[in-house]
């Protein structure tokens, strides 16, 4: 399988990128860098693929093993090098659940999976960087 991705020149230092679903994200900078700060950071937008590939795997296990949550978010923190080529070295990746009575065992059990067989950025991050995982249970 493959995917194309087409990314075309708007103006300056922002583009504009499609994606195999037919939607597109705009890519800028900030003016510190050049830009107008009107799109996403590349860099940042690696992140947020990786919370996307774990968030879209954890929620359907969730919903097979009949667990219920009222809301769930992912935080990322990624550091990067000093040197250029500047790439993350370290992330962070913190899985916050929010409900009434979570079942912590089978979150867990959805976490495990996705960071550990299923979620592909996941994997990529781990070429390069040292990936950190810890999930959070709020309860009602």
């Amino acid at each position: 399988m493959t995917h194309l991705v087409t990314t075309q020149w708007k103006k300056n230092v922002q583009f504009e990128s499609d994606n195999p679903s037919g939607k597109t994200v705009l890519i800028d900078l900030g003016a510190d860098n050049g830009g107008k700060g009107d799109g996403l950071r590349p860099k940042a937008l690696m992140l947020t693929a990786l919370a996307g590939c774990s968030g879209v795997d954890i929620t359907p296990m969730l919903e097979k093993m009949k667990v219920e949550i009222d809301d769930f978010k992912i935080v990322i923190e990624g550091h990067l090098t000093e040197e250029h080529p500047k790439y993350y070295h370290l992330v962070t990746v913190d899985y916050h659940f929010y409900g009434t009575d979570l079942n912590e065992v089978k979150i867990k059990r959805a976490v495990d999976l996705s960071v550990d067989k299923y979620c592909g950025v996941m994997e990529m991050f781990r070429r390069f960087a040292d990936v950190k995982v810890r999930s959070h249970y709020h309860n009602n």
